[in-house]
């Protein structure tokens, strides 16, 4: 896949996402929502960061089963039940990102949501990627 990042001047400086991916590739893999359920089902980890770990770690199980890394991924949504410890973990969720994904960002958005499917789940990621 190329992917090329767009950042216009004319918006705000992007920190932990692009404001833009222009992806070109053969195919497109199309991520489900992923939260902290480890491999029995259960939600894993107490505290937002540790399951936006677990859940971004899932994510990029299925990216990598599909045949793709975290440079090919375009878009990824990130559900949160909390924006205010979304906000206050940022710099914490940010390392997280880039000790796992590397500093290629997605165009992102991030959404507080009443609960998810999981009642312990405190945040989802989905998205999808164009791969090579």
């Amino acid at each position: 896949m190329t992917a090329e990042r767009i950042n216009p001047p004319d918006l705000s400086p992007p920190t932990g996402f692009s404001h833009a991916v222009v992806a070109t590739g053969s195919r497109i893999a199309f991520l489900a929502g992923q939260t902290a359920l480890d491999t029995d089902g259960k939600i894993v980890g107490d505290t937002l960061p540790e399951q936006f770990e677990r859940a971004l770690t899932n994510l990029l199980t299925a990216l990598q089963t599909s045949g793709g890394t975290p440079a090919d991924l375009a878009r990824v949504t990130v559900y949160a039940t909390d924006i205010a410890a979304y906000r206050t973990h940022a710099p914490e969720l940010g390392r997280i990102w880039r000790a796992l994904a590397g500093r290629d960002y997605p165009a992102m958005a991030v959404v507080e949501v009443v609960r998810l499917w999981d009642e312990q789940a405190m945040v989802e990621l989905d998205g999808f990627a164009v791969l090579p």
